[in-house]
């Protein structure tokens, strides 16, 4: 729904407290007044530079200026028996923190349905005092959608060829989704400059740093795909599967995401990464923990603030790494966090739930005792797939990529790796190279997770058994199978063996 479509059903409703919250101020006025417009209503503005004006028809300024408080008392001249003033406050969270200020928007507030005037504050950020909590409605100014994305494209490319079409174009839009108005303007105008025509490149790159100014979330562009990864054959056939299928219109129909569990270091992360580039969606990352802020409120608006951002980049792939390092204080009933993050974990299960946008959503565990129960019931994911040390075939596949990459020479002997994993064969390769040392004195500097938390790998195994799918063949995972979903053969030794 428009935001002035919602507007209108509120003002009529008399509802004389309204709050929107926007970055895109301009916009936001521009149809706010076309609203005011087709429906013959009067219309006021204030904001700390300009002072007060009556905007549309009459161009007369007020002589109150710039303060705030006198501005409040000036709008009790626009009482009207017939027609509706709607009063914009700019930034007006800026000054609630004067009581003076609070007071007297509290009382033309409550005093707005005899004289029919509407308060309206455009703020970027919802930041209600306690004591106005109950007199103002919260109203989202929502993000440009598709077409009026392509149609700010189709009025910056005036001239013919600049604008792509078929396929292209749609890539184009989906690159340009989650920007406001004037970014999408923006990159447009700096694609056509470098390229003459309109390219997805320029808009990824102006994407990024857009993201990343906003501090929760970031964009991963890498060109990693399922080729650089050993291994994971069901996992990989499962999500890509489940992406690629057509018909994705209709949002019941519409793929959840993966909750992936295992051992640090067999390649969750790298998966995330590489999914995006195999299905042609960007991976935004978000850092739960860094959504943690310092003020009352601040980390569930933060939590709210990145999941619109990835609503509005649909289609894409949201990658929430060792979700339970960030989440872990819910299962200590808010003791340790001040209930912090139960009401993070309680934001996020809300999305998880009711969104209907098109965002595959992964999320990583190391530790699964740490993890929330809520977070992994049915309907949550699409599935828990669990990642246990590669097998025979799968380390002779990551070993051969990882000696080309280091470019080592590859008919030399490799050392022993029964309880390694991918990250673990990386760096005894790595170290190679760098030291310019065979492979089995190199791994004499590695000592692999599985030896030095034994006691962790194992438990995680005898947890995931029978409850998780399992990343290298279909089905569910048993704890003591092998790579290929086959059991592995018990053997009794009488004596130690010489390894």
């Amino acid at each position: 729904m428009k935001l002035s479509d919602r507007l209108v059903e509120l003002v009529k409703a008399c509802f004389t407290g309204l709050w929107v919250e926007s970055v895109e101020h301009e916009d936001a006025i521009a149809e706010i007044a076309e609203m005011c417009r087709e429906n013959q209503w009067r219309l006021a503005s204030w904001d700390i530079d300009a002072g007060l004006r009556i905007l549309g028809g009459e161009s007369v300024e007020v002589e109150q200026g710039t303060d705030p408080l006198a501005a409040i008392r000036a709008t009790r001249s626009f009482a009207s028996d017939d027609t509706p003033s709607i009063v914009v406050l700019r930034n007006f969270h800026r000054f609630l923190g004067s009581a003076e200020i609070m007071q007297s928007l509290a009382r033309q507030v409550a005093d707005g349905r005899n004289s029919r005037t509407v308060y309206l504050i455009l703020s970027p950020t919802v930041q209600l005092p306690i004591e106005l909590e109950k007199s103002f409605v919260v109203v989202e100014h929502p993000m440009p959608t598709r077409q009026q994305l392509r149609e700010i494209a189709e009025g910056v490319a005036t001239e013919d060829g600049e604008l792509p079409s078929g396929d292209e174009l749609e890539t184009v839009l989906d690159a340009a989704m989650g920007l406001t108005r004037l970014e999408a303007e923006n990159a447009f105008g700096l694609s056509l400059v470098r390229d003459r025509a309109i390219r997805p490149e320029s808009i990824w790159e102006l994407k990024a740093s857009t993201l990343k100014k906003s501090g929760l979330i970031q964009l991963y562009k890498g060109k990693e795909d399922f080729s650089s990864l050993g291994g994971l054959e069901n996992l990989k056939a499962f999500c890509k599967r489940s992406l690629l299928q057509p018909n994705r219109d209709n949002p019941l129909k519409r793929p959840r995401g993966v909750l992936l569990l295992g051992v640090p270091g067999t390649g969750k992360s790298a998966f995330a990464k590489a999914l995006g580039k195999e299905t042609g969606r960007p991976v935004l990352v978000l850092d739960i923990g860094a959504l943690m802020g310092s003020l009352v409120g601040q980390t569930e608006q933060n939590v709210r603030r990145a999941l619109q951002i990835a609503d509005a980049s649909q289609p894409c792939i949201l990658f929430a790494d060792e979700i339970e390092k960030s989440l872990s204080g819910a299962t200590s009933s808010g003791q340790g966090d001040s209930g912090v993050s139960s009401r993070m974990l309680g934001t996020l299960l809300s999305w998880m739930n009711d969104h209907t946008s098109n965002v595959y959503l992964i999320a990583t565990c190391n530790d699964v005792s740490r993890m929330p129960p809520e977070l992994t019931r049915a309907e949550r994911f699409d599935g828990i797939v669990f990642l246990d040390l590669p097998g025979r075939p799968q380390k002779d596949q990551i070993w051969e990529q990882y000696i080309r990459l280091f470019e080592l020479d590859g008919d030399q002997s490799r050392p022993e790796d029964e309880k390694w994993t991918g990250a673990e064969i990386r760096s005894c390769c790595r170290l190679a190279a760098l030291l310019d040392l065979p492979l089995t004195q190199a791994a004499l500097n590695v000592v692999p997770i599985a030896v030095t938390a034994n006691e962790s790998v194992e438990s995680l195994r005898r947890w995931a058994s029978g409850r998780c799918l399992n990343a290298e063949a279909a089905g569910l995972y048993q704890s003591g199978s092998n790579a290929d979903g086959s059991r592995r053969r018990s053997v009794t030794r009488s004596k130690p063996s010489n390894n």
